[in-house]
């Protein structure tokens, strides 16, 4: 298609990713995000193989690398404590790591940078107040009084999109699980090469995210999705890491700052029908929220990013591209999504406990799979 005048609603990784994927395809970006600080929560997030391939792909894996931690396997342990498997990750770019863990901030910032250096106009502190496409393009309506017409609109605006509720307002919504995920940063010992996965009724991990830091993960029955107050939630996360491994009640003994606790409720939603209507369309979360279990949420919507380009850079028209990008998503991201969910309700007793050891390998044989 010729040059397209796109609109990217969100700032987060997906809609990064489909910034800089746009804009080496030669198309005009412009992203809104509705967060003025443009704020991203101080613990890390693991990028798996495909991630790092996908990197590559858009071109920011230097430095991409220089700001993460690269690992080569994960090991899996039981509650004693312990090493019952060390699953080595194949890499899928010659000479780099197979996977790394890397902080949000210092992602958010390889990939901004990225789309700023490419041309990328991003504003912050903006939202879409009216939105209606014609059948020749989209006429958006900013928060700031602002306005413009686009070829292309990219809902890339989370679990809770507020594209999604305009233009698929019968979709399916996301779903509260059962279960919870705490987050806290620790100093990284010098034999931490590989990220740890601690089976249990509480799935903890420990994930390498620089030469000097990692950071634990652990995911809890939260029956009712309580809320907990803010100067609660260091005391909070001790006591749901009271039973779990040896080592790890080690490092719950070091939680201390209720600031440096994330806490987030876990939901999860897949949308089975369309992906788009017209001349708009979505990626990552707004259609295939998952929960963290395999690691692949933020790798699924750069991967959807990627091909989202690619395929207006092939199709006839919009409507036409947005299909074939759908037929090449969907089922890769409802494999994530369903299997997540799967280890998910097997820790809290909803469904058969999974065998991490073996979803982990599964999972990797599917995403290493070209996109």
């Amino acid at each position: 298609m010729k040059r397209l005048e796109t609109l990217v609603v969100g700032a987060g990784i997906g809609g990064l990713s489909a910034a800089i994927a746009l804009r080496r395809g030669g198309h005009h970006v412009t992203v809104i995000e509705r967060d003025p600080q443009w704020s991203v929560y101080g613990v890390g997030i693991i990028q798996q193989a495909n991630v790092v391939r996908a990197m590559d792909q858009l071109g920011v894996l230097d430095a991409f690398l220089d700001a993460a931690c690269g690992f080569d396997a994960v090991e899996i342990y039981i509650p004693s404590g312990d090493r019952v498997a060390r699953v080595p990750a194949p890499s899928l770019v010659p000479g780099k790591p197979a996977n790394v863990g890397i902080g949000r901030r210092a992602l958010q910032k390889v990939l901004g940078d990225s789309a700023k250096a490419l041309g990328a106009d991003i504003r912050l502190g903006v939202t879409v107040d009216r939105l209606v496409d014609d059948g020749a393009a989209v006429d958006v309506g900013f928060s700031d009084g602002g306005a413009g017409r686009y070829d292309v609109v990219v809902g890339a605006d989370g679990v809770y999109s507020q594209t999604r509720a305009t233009i698929l307002p019968d979709a399916e919504k996301p779903e509260f699980t059962g279960q919870g995920v705490w987050r806290y940063n620790f100093p990284r010992p010098a034999d931490l090469d590989a990220l740890h996965v601690y089976n249990g009724p509480i799935g903890v991990g420990l994930v390498p995210m620089s030469a000097e830091q990692m950071y634990l993960f652990a995911t809890s029955a939260e029956p009712g999705n309580p809320h907990y107050p803010k100067d609660k939630l260091a005391a909070t996360m001790r006591m749901k890491l009271a039973n779990t491994a040896p080592q790890i009640q080690v490092l719950a003994s070091q939680i201390v700052d209720d600031e440096d606790v994330v806490y987030r409720p876990l939901e999860a939603m897949m949308v089975h029908g369309p992906w788009s209507k017209g001349r708009v369309v979505l990626l990552g979360d707004a259609v295939h929220a998952t929960t963290p279990h395999l690691g692949q949420g933020a790798g699924m919507a750069i991967e959807d990013a990627i091909v989202l380009a690619d395929e207006l850079g092939k199709a006839d028209s919009p409507q036409a591209a947005f299909a074939a990008y759908r037929d090449r998503r969907y089922a890769r991201c409802r494999y994530i999504v369903e299997q997540s969910l799967a280890i998910c309700h097997g820790q809290i007793g909803k469904g058969p406990p999974v065998d991490n050891h073996k979803a982990t390998a599964d999972m990797f044989a599917v995403v290493s799979q070209p996109i």
